[in-house]
């Protein structure tokens, strides 16, 4: 029940509509009950058994209120009765009885009406506050969580909590109080008999109770195993040509149908529990009825006791009316039970701490004034580390070029400036500040990042470009495309900077996508530029055009270049060449090929290729 507290949490902005759901429930009870009771002095009438009251009663406390009531209503039927015949009392309570029953309708759908405020509502914060954590989560989490299973936790988990947790509340609302007001009602009719029925719904709610022992279990693996899938589909899409240029086709889907059968297995276990609920809880609810009856008739048909037939009818009516509030509070419990099981999978991800927090006292910087420097860092992603005492010192309006094999700690450095991840130990700096003690988002406010694989999203152009700004006009737009060497092939497009790129740019080259991505960060304009292996995935007349706008981009600007191809970086202010997290050679271009070491080793090796 924990998971379901929390996820109650949700409903506190929607209080309002929660107290106007329980104040027409109780209405909706009170219709409801009234709607049976209302038949009693009618069965009276018919059967010619309703009690007689000459005089009208008087008023005397609470206490008393039940007998008053009753008296009341024998004492207008009696006038009635007298002066106008029982046909006329008869349509009295047959116009009452449509009254009632409107009422009781009316509120029902009232209470309906304002629950859908709440539950829509709370989805829609659940599935907000999932995505916010999920963008303010460290890029670490990410490289140990299937991207699929995060989406099964945003999808069918919260789909799950909708239908069995926030569905419930309408239930957990308005059933409680149908059970306590009928139970008022029918004390009043008979304490005895209602005495007797107290001893049998505790003995009928522990034997349903049993069926859903294990429901939660099953349900939480069951939602584990749809991430699993999810995360195998996502995998597949992403990768259709290397699937079908190995001919894996087969081989990946056994995989797949191994999971979906899994699946299978635990969803037929926990919807035949679930199934169970409804007909054993409506066979132990016929056994008490019956039970009842037995014994109510026990006492209409003996001498002692003051309950009349149309009493006891009318009360065989109440206990009925009871019936299907135990068994909805039984589902209830059922669809917590499920729904929590998601629910603990949502909160994993709510839950999570963020270990890369801004510091209490963090500052706001907006410009590079002197130099940013690298001090006695060492870095591990796992157990082994990537860098390890590890410094560097970048000059403002330098260009400083890393070279190495790759798992050299190229792209860590990288991570490590923009605070993708923390050092283990060390510290950067930047004008002499600890970037733990800069604030996040002006830390990276400084910086611009164009990588290996251009990331675009399914939108236009414009917007596309227009990420690296907010409020951007058009005419910085397309100045930034015009320095990036873009312009010209966008207005080529269909809808030049309003088309549509597609899914991830995928209607465009690679050259285009990732001088659209150089756009982006020369629209930003920050004072320091982060490539990474920007130009290594790009065809000789491609690299052309986009070393051109790189090289534009980076004039007068303070930049860190990851590269793959060395001939992309012979102007660079300093060559670090790296191995096994450790800087080897430093240099210039002309220098490092002067001292024939690793860097012009690389240099041949390259050329020779």
């Amino acid at each position: 029940m924990n998971y379901f507290k929390k996820i109650l949490r949700f409903a506190k902005p929607y209080k309002s509509f929660a107290l106007l759901n329980i104040l027409f429930n109780i209405l909706y009870s009170i219709f409801n009950v009234l709607s049976i009771i209302i038949f009693i002095p009618t069965l009276g009438i018919l059967f010619g058994t309703q009690e007689e009251v000459a005089e009208a009663p008087i008023y005397n406390g609470l206490g008393n209120l039940q007998s008053y009531l009753t008296d009341s209503l024998n004492y207008f039927l009696t006038v009635k009765v007298n002066e106008e015949g029982p046909v006329a009392a008869l349509v009295f309570i047959c116009i009452t009885s449509i009254i009632i029953f409107f009422l009781k309708n009316a509120f029902r759908y009232a209470a309906m009406y304002v629950l859908a405020y709440l539950r829509t509502g709370m989805v829609k914060d659940i599935q907000d506050k999932l995505y916010f954590k999920t963008l303010d989560l460290p890029i670490g989490y990410f490289t140990e969580t299937r991207k699929g299973d995060l989406l099964a936790r945003m999808t069918s988990d919260v789909k799950e909590v909708e239908g069995s947790i926030i569905n419930s509340l309408e239930s957990l609302a308005r059933e409680p109080i149908t059970i306590l007001i009928v139970l008022i009602s029918m004390l009043a009719i008979s304490p005895q008999l209602t005495l007797f029925v107290f001893i049998f719904l505790p003995i009928a709610g522990f034997l349903i109770s049993v069926v859903g022992k294990r429901l939660k279990a099953q349900s939480l693996e069951a939602q584990k195993e749809t991430g699993t899938f999810l995360s195998f589909l996502e995998e597949t899409l992403g990768a259709l040509k290397i699937i079908k240029g190995f001919n894996a086709e087969e081989r990946l889907s056994s995989k797949f149908t191994d999971s979906t059968f899994r699946f299978k297995k635990l969803m037929t276990a926990v919807l035949q529990r679930k199934g169970l609920a409804s007909p054993f809880s409506e066979f132990l609810g016929v056994a008490v009825v019956i039970t009842v009856l037995w014994y109510g008739g026990s006492l209409v048909l003996g001498n002692e006791s003051t309950l009349t037939p149309q009493e006891f009818m009318g009360y065989i009516g109440l206990f009925y009316t009871i019936i299907n509030p135990v068994k909805a509070i039984t589902t209830v419990n059922y669809n917590i039970k499920k729904g929590n099981a998601s629910a603990e999978r949502i909160f994993e991800v709510l839950d999570k701490e963020n270990t890369i927090k801004d510091a209490s006292n963090a500052l706001s910087i907006d410009s590079l004034e002197s130099n940013l420097k690298l001090n006695n860092i060492s870095f591990k992603y796992e157990d082994d580390y990537v860098l390890q005492d590890f410094n560097l010192k970048v000059n403002k309006g330098h260009t400083v070029a890393l070279v190495g094999q790759s798992g050299s700690g190229k792209s860590t450095i990288a991570n490590l400036v923009t605070r993708f991840y923390d050092v283990n130990e060390g510290e950067i700096f930047i004008d002499d500040v600890n970037i733990k003690n800069i604030k996040k988002k002006s830390l990276r406010n400084l910086m611009g990042l164009v990588t290996q694989d251009s990331i675009l999203f399914n939108d236009t152009v414009k917007n596309n470009i227009g990420l690296g700004k907010e409020s951007a006009t058009d005419e910085e737009i397309i100045e930034a495309a015009k320095i990036a060497n873009a312009h010209n092939f966008i207005m080529e497009l269909p809808k030049g900077y309003d088309t549509n790129i597609g899914d991830g740019g995928n209607k465009l080259s690679g050259g285009q996508k990732q001088r659209l991505s150089i756009a982006r960060a020369v629209l930003k304009n920050p004072p320091i530029m982060i490539l990474d292996e920007a130009t290594s995935a790009l065809d000789t007349e491609s690299e052309r055009l986009v070393q051109d706008a790189l090289e534009k981009m980076m004039r007068n600007r303070t930049s860190i270049v990851i590269a793959h191809r060395l001939s992309t970086i012979q102007n660079a202010d300093s060559i670090v060449v790296l191995s096994k997290g450790k800087i080897v050679e430093q240099g210039t271009h002309d220098e490092l090929m002067k001292s024939a070491k690793g860097y012009k080793k690389l240099v041949e090796m390259q050329t020779l290729s």
